[in-house]
């Protein structure tokens, strides 16, 4: 599954890959929203760890990883 983080006053977002559920994402997030000083984190396919602080976020989405192909097909 692949997560975009929107940081403030960042320009580029993160992006991951992680192997957890929308739903255990969206409890995170939500707990980490509701804790005052909370952050947010969540851990990627490699195994890195990433640590935003709430009251940072610009947006997180969480979507399908985009299967992209390879190669030159269709243009024989």
């Amino acid at each position: 599954m692949e997560i975009k983080i929107g940081v403030r006053s960042v320009h580029r977002e993160i992006v991951l890959e992680t192997d957890e559920s929308v739903e255990r994402i969206e409890e995170e997030l939500r707990n980490a929203l509701a804790a005052d000083r909370g952050v947010f984190s969540i851990t990627d396919v490699k195994g890195n760890r990433y640590i935003v602080p709430v009251a940072a976020l610009g947006f997180v989405e969480i979507g399908e990883g985009e299967n992209r192909s390879v190669g030159f097909g269709g243009t024989l």
